[in-house]
């Protein structure tokens, strides 16, 4: 019955006490542990091990100190949790594979991409980063509030400073009661980008953002495969990207290896080497001959070997469907904005750090105009004692006691008491002339800067510009390059009003690397110059294709086997010029042994049009290019090749032009197109050319009496020959003489046709690059020997040439790299040989 009487007690609905002492421990653990701040991008976990490491003064510039010392410090006096989950979240803020930018300075082991453990706290140390130096930056400057700690005896920060947007650029992963977080890291460039585009335009939208912040940039590198998912959580919060290893083909002594180099974040490679030869053994993969990991000190490097007859790609693609080698990263922006949880776009992210880097800033300033007018009004009352001194000295020698002294000094010369002691506590040094400048001098410039501090706390527009200035600051020197990078995803291609019409150029090397980059990279040279690095090829790779292309055009990739591949030119990555470019069997599943023939650009209004092909063997062929409208992402057979032919070119006609044929032994034929009946897909085709013994075809072109043709040996020769003086034969002759060979200029390796105002590139197998104007070109006659072009080492010589649109920056002062060549111009004629024009027969 006392029970029943105690006012302590009272009946309740268990039902009812139930669901709402669940939903206080749910949001605790949703507020207090398992979910980011929106502010800094840290859980509380993270700011307390960072907080307590600034109190120990444990910066960048001094000694590591034991990570157990460290552990202590936050469980006794901010963290009531086990060791362990502060020990392996400290961990995590100090290896370079899980965060972007690290956080924690870690010295010793602190576990591997291959799911090592670190090792014990008592054996490791560590000290803050300093980048992490930015995250507490201006914390003793009263920026943020402060909290009692669990048993009230400590303060403790309510969030950081965190003087750059942590959440985006380091991201966050959390499970809370209900809820979970998975935000992926950026890169730190791209992200301070997206909010000073966010100061200049308060309205930018999400999509806008995305010109700036491309996507996830994890710290593993390797691809993210398209753009919708990015899209999509970047406008809703919602999303997820198709991450893949980045992993290379290799040729060894004939046999194909498959080198991977990157892995998608947070995969373990020993798992993954693991998951491989499990599916080996189970002959769920075949063709794999040898499985190691050559990882080191120097980077990541797990070897595949592949049988002799198999086509690596298909190991690849299967590697990559049956393994983590592609994998999914679920992106859930979930963060915690005055005290409740909240999913939020890219742009609610980028908007409430600005506005709590307002709050900094004012805040910071506000504590410097404190400091400064309280420092101005000590000096105020010294610059009165000195204009005073022998009153003020007599003051003192007449007084007692210091409180006399004090009380007098305030009556008499209307001080405050923070004056008067400020005079009584001047020791006798300041009376001399030059100290008392210095008190002049000092009071002056504290009256500049609390005008300073006033201005900015009067105008916002002052407090962006110094939170963009510093953000610039901290972007110069941490920054880096991006290093997933996102190339196109199996889904179509969306939105492809947002990619720009723009002329680019698009190169493909000899081992099969591709990129694409804007033609105003290469600046207009007289020729003869030495040129400038186009390509950072490896060894024994050489750029074997190059040409100008609109970047929303259809590309058709011919290879030499006779098959045809179809991309997009925006599909291709943009890289710089002096970069390698990207594995072509990333973008088209090109064949093991296939090499890239010709290009052709094909618009909407070429649906009419012809394919006219030419292969090394003097075989030509003409088909309607709306037979080749369904290809199929494996290719499709464009020509049935005789055995041991190449097709060698291939050329977009209306089906009434006239063709030339240039062979390396420098013959020439020219033809009506019309002289060749349209074939179906599968045919053959018929004779072009009689060849003598070991000449073959180096390049096919469409012919206009108007123009000229451009004839460009191995070793750096040229010349135009105008175009009338190839006179039209039948198909299927030996052809007529187009240049004089000798060793000096060397093989025929390139015929084009060419108009005047024009500019030539030429690209020799080191990878040098040169651009030079066509009217720069000498016009010599058929049987002329040419003019040096392009200065070639012994080592080196001419492997393409390419048209392009004149440039529109040509400058004299820059017009050659290393100066001109000194090349004379002496053509040299040849005997009045000619061949027959006989007509071969049809085959």
């Amino acid at each position: 019955m006392a029970e029943q009487n105690n006012p302590q007690i009272r009946d309740r609905d268990i039902g009812t006490e139930m669901r709402e002492s669940f939903m206080d421990y749910a949001m605790s653990i949703i507020v207090s542990r398992a979910l980011p701040d929106v502010r800094d991008g840290l859980k509380p976990v993270h700011r307390r091990i960072l907080y307590a490491m600034s109190e120990l003064g444990m910066s960048p510039d001094k000694p590591y100190k034991k990570s157990a010392r460290i552990v202590g410090e936050v469980i006794g006096k901010y963290h009531p949790h086990g060791d362990s989950a502060v020990y392996e979240t400290m961990v995590r803020m100090a290896q370079d594979f899980s965060m972007r930018y690290m956080l924690v300075d870690g010295h010793g082991n602190f576990g591997s991409i291959d799911g090592d453990m670190a090792a014990a706290m008592r054996y490791t140390e560590a000290r803050l980063s300093k980048i992490a130096m930015e995250m507490l930056r201006d914390l003793n400057k009263e920026t943020v509030d402060f909290n009692p700690n669990y048993d009230g005896e400590e303060q403790e920060p309510d969030v950081l400073p965190a003087r750059f947007p942590n959440l985006l650029v380091n991201g966050v992963g959390g499970i809370a009661v209900g809820m979970a977080t998975n935000i992926p890291p950026h890169n730190l460039g791209e992200v301070v980008d997206g909010v000073q585009a966010m100061i200049k335009n308060p309205d930018i939208t999400p999509m806008e953002l995305m010109e700036y912040i491309k996507g996830p940039d994890f710290p593993t590198g390797g691809f993210i495969l398209g753009r919708e998912g990015i899209r999509q959580a970047y406008r809703t919060g919602r999303g997820s990207v198709t991450m893949r290893a980045k992993a290379t083909i290799e040729d060894n002594n004939g046999k194909a290896r498959i080198v991977v180099n990157e892995l998608p974040y947070q995969v373990n490679k020993a798992r993954l080497v693991e998951k491989i030869a499990e599916l080996v053994r189970e002959k769920r993969v075949d063709g794999i001959t040898d499985l190691r990991d050559e990882s080191d000190r120097n980077g990541m490097r797990v070897v595949v070997e592949v049988r002799r007859d198999v086509n690596p790609n298909v190991v690849l693609n299967n590697l990559y469907k049956h393994t983590a080698m592609q994998s999914t990263f679920g992106i859930n922006m979930l963060a915690i904005v005055d005290k409740e949880p909240k999913i939020l776009n890219l742009r609610d992210v980028l908007y409430h750090y600005l506005q709590h880097q307002i709050i900094v800033i004012r805040r910071r300033t506000e504590y410097d105009l404190k400091k400064a007018e309280a420092r101005a009004h000590i000096l105020e009352g010294l610059r009165i004692a000195l204009d005073n001194l022998d009153e003020v000295i007599a003051l003192i020698r007449a007084s007692r006691t210091v409180d006399i002294a004090r009380e007098g000094l305030i009556s008499t010369f209307d001080l405050s008491v923070e004056q008067a002691q400020a005079i009584l506590d001047m020791r006798m040094q300041r009376l001399t002339g030059l100290e008392r400048d210095k008190i002049e001098n000092e009071y002056n410039e504290l009256l500049a800067k609390i005008a300073e501090y006033k201005a900015i706390l009067a105008d916002e527009t002052l407090v962006l510009e110094i939170i963009s200035n510093e953000l610039q600051e901290i972007r110069e020197r941490f920054g880096d390059d991006r290093r997933t990078e996102i190339t196109i995803g199996e889904e179509s291609i969306l939105d492809e009003d947002l990619i720009p019409r723009e002329e680019v150029v698009i190169t493909v090397t000899h081992t099969g690397y591709i990129k694409r980059l804007p033609v105003t990279t290469y600046r207009s040279q007289k020729r003869g110059g030495r040129g400038v690095i186009g390509m950072d090829t490896k060894e024994q790779d050489f750029v074997e294709h190059l040409f100008v292309s609109n970047s929303h055009n259809y590309l058709m990739f011919f290879t030499d086997k006779g098959k045809v591949y179809r991309i997009k030119a925006y599909e291709i990555p943009e890289l710089g010029r002096a970069a390698r470019g990207t594995p072509i069997i990333n973008l088209i599943q090109i064949e093991q042994g296939e090499k890239i023939s010709a290009v052709i650009q094909i618009e909407e209004t070429d649906s009419d049009k012809y394919l006219f092909f030419a292969t090394r063997e003097g075989i030509v062929k003409k088909t309607p290019l709306e037979d080749y409208n369904n290809i199929r992402k494996g290719g499709l057979i464009a020509i049935n090749l005789r055995e041991e032919d190449e097709l060698i070119d291939v050329k977009l006609t209306d089906g009434k032009q006239k063709l030339i044929l240039g062979t390396a032994d420098g013959m020439s034929i020219t033809f009506s197109e019309e002289d060749v009946r349209s074939m179906g897909r599968s045919a053959t085709g018929v004779k072009g050319i009689t060849l003598d013994d070991k000449d073959h075809v180096i390049g096919m072109d469409c012919i206009d009496k108007e123009l000229d043709v451009l004839i460009v040996t191995a070793n750096g020769y040229g010349k135009r020959t105008p175009a009338s003086d190839y006179r039209l034969q039948t198909r299927g002759g030996k052809g007529i003489k187009t240049i004089n060979l000798t060793e000096k200029n060397g093989r025929v390796v390139s015929l084009k046709v060419v108009k005047q105002e024009e500019d030539l590139m030429i690209i020799t197998t080191g990878g040098t690059l040169i651009r030079m104007s066509m009217d720069g070109i000498s016009t010599m006659g058929r049987y002329a020997q040419g003019v040096k072009l392009i200065n070639t080492r012994d080592d080196d010589s001419v492997s393409t040439v390419c048209r392009t649109d004149k440039s529109e920056e040509e400058n004299e002062d820059e017009e050659s790299v290393e100066g001109e060549s000194n090349a004379s111009v002496e053509p040299e004629m040849a005997s009045d040989e000619t061949h027959s024009d006989d007509e071969g027969s049809e085959e």
